[in-house]
């Protein structure tokens, strides 16, 4: 029996709005989350920041780096407190880890540090007029060393920059980076991009291989003229930098040159580093 023209036309509207095929490929979460749609997952996170960053007059940043594992002083010594009470009560973990509490002192010391450095930065940069002329806070947005610039900048009542990463640990977003101005990433090349595009200068504390990778390309960008910017790198921290690396053995080795020990400097005051950073910046941005 022939279906009547009404019920063929119902069901026809009833297949064209259930069809599968035309869903927007833009809206088909299958397909972006496939390997086909990983060039659009990319554009995406080299793009969103961009756009933001345009609309709120942010051109330059000054990116802090180090270890995510380190903690305040403050924080430190109550944790130092707590574990000497359970180690009383003769626990070996609480023993063990008391063992290495002195270096933990030595690491709060950098991550207050990086408050103040962060702090007094955001509150010179404040002090520009031109709000496109000013100089943002950037972490990767974790804890540790990434805290402490984010945790300084808000100290300064300035807005800070967190390029969060997704990882299967450390790296747990901090409450002090600006929220709208902060971004979580899944790839690691385009966060390197983001760190590196608006970057002015670069401070870098004490932190193990996420920092010396980040370090070592900055280095290597200034060292190839991919950065044609006078950017200020700053190694903080002489202690740690001179038993870690002993650059004068590159250069002895004739792996660098002696001009590429130019590229960088080594502090150990906040304040000293605060007046050679705003003095660098003021002579090639301002």
């Amino acid at each position: 029996m022939k279906k009547s023209s009404l019920e063929e036309q119902s069901l026809q509207k009833d297949f064209l709005a259930d069809a599968s095929w035309r869903r927007k490929t833009y809206r088909d979460m299958d397909f972006i989350m496939s390997d086909e749609g990983r060039p659009i997952r990319v554009l995406s996170e080299m793009l969103a920041p961009g756009e933001t960053y345009q609309k709120e007059e942010i051109y330059n940043t000054i990116v802090f780096f180090g270890s995510a594992r380190s903690k305040g002083r403050a924080e430190v010594e109550q944790h130092i407190t707590r574990l000497e009470k359970t180690a009383q009560n003769g626990d070996k973990a609480a023993l063990r880890e008391l063992k290495t509490a002195p270096m933990q002192l030595k690491l709060a010391k950098y991550y207050d540090d990086a408050v103040e450095l962060a702090r007094q930065l955001a509150d010179w940069s404040q002090s520009i007029v031109q709000p496109e002329k000013r100089f943002t806070i950037c972490s990767g947005g974790g804890p540790g060393m990434m805290e402490a610039a984010n945790r300084g900048s808000e100290q300064a009542n300035a807005p800070s920059i967190g390029l969060n990463i997704t990882l299967p640990h450390e790296q747990n977003p901090n409450p002090y980076q600006t929220e709208h101005l902060s971004f979580e990433f899944h790839y690691f090349f385009m966060r390197k991009y983001w760190f590196a595009n608006l970057a002015r200068c670069l401070v870098v504390f004490p932190g193990g291989f996420g920092t010396m990778d980040e370090l070592f390309e900055f280095l290597t960008l200034r060292q190839t003229g991919k950065i044609h910017l006078q950017m200020p790198i700053v190694l903080f921290g002489r202690e740690f930098w001179e038993g870690f690396l002993d650059f004068k053995h590159l250069l002895k080795w004739q792996v660098i040159s002696q001009k590429d020990l130019d590229l960088f400097t080594l502090h150990d005051d906040p304040t000293e580093a605060a007046d050679y950073i705003k003095h660098c910046l003021t002579q090639e941005f301002l």
